[in-house]
C-alpha cells in the first residue's frame, strides 16, 4: 500500500474551518512547513519611550508588515534576542 503524500495546511479564515481541519486524520500532515513561534505571555506592565530617526522607524514598520506583526512586537523581539 503506497504511503499517502504529506498534506499542507490550507488557508483557514474562520474558527469553523480550523475546527473542521483539525477534526480529520492529520497523520500525514507535513510538519516541516511549520516554523517555531514564541508567544508573548508576560503582561506589558512597563513603558519605554525613545526617540528614533524616521528612516529607522519606517524600516521597522516595513519589516514588521512583511512578517504580519505590529512593529512594537518586532522591537520587543529584537530586544529579547539581544539579551539571549
Amino acid at each position: 500500500m503506497p504511503k499517502p503524500s504529506p498534506k499542507s495546511v490550507p488557508v483557514l479564515t474562520t474558527d469553523a474551518q480550523a475546527e473542521g481541519f483539525l477534526d480529520q486524520d492529520l497523520s500525514t500532515l507535513d510538519f516541516a512547513q511549520f516554523k517555531p513561534m514564541r508567544f508573548e505571555t508576560l503582561p506589558k506592565s512597563a513603558r519605554l519611550t525613545m526617540r528614533l530617526p524616521e528612516p529607522l522607524i519606517a524600516a521597522l514598520k516595513a519589516r514588521a508588515k512583511e512578517r504580519g506583526i505590529p512593529y512594537q512586537r518586532l522591537i520587543r523581539e529584537a530586544l529579547e534576542q539581544a539579551l539571549n
